[in-house]
């Protein structure tokens, strides 16, 4: 009986210790364009735009999901999907708003 109890306690125990991971959809842009808007920004292309404002200005790769902006944890995978539509699979971190990143797909 005391193990068939340690196994639930300890089955209770991992359920509420690691988050599951969630599905977001948005699109990958920068901290200087939180929101996806590159017009003002002058750089041509929303893609050329991202790419400039991570590589010439140090910037971040971030996602926005057409409501909140959330950093990622990953900043090597989201390279080729700058200011492309995507789904990206991760943790979520209210407090931080940040998503520490497991996968980033092309959105279908």
């Amino acid at each position: 009986m005391k193990k068939q109890i340690a196994i639930v306690i300890a089955s209770a125990a991992l359920m509420f210790a690691a988050p599951a991971a969630q599905k977001i959809n948005g699109v990958i842009t920068d901290d200087m364009c939180a929101k996806g808007d590159h017009k003002d920004m002058h750089m041509g292309t929303d893609e050329k735009c991202v790419e400039e404002c991570i590589k010439g200005m140090k910037g971040k790769y971030m996602l926005y999901d057409g409501k909140d902006t959330w950093a990622l944890s990953d900043q090597k995978m989201p390279a080729k999907f700058a200011a492309k539509k995507v789904t990206v699979t991760g943790t979520l971190d209210e407090k931080t708003k940040t998503i520490k990143v497991d996968k980033i797909e092309a959105a279908k």
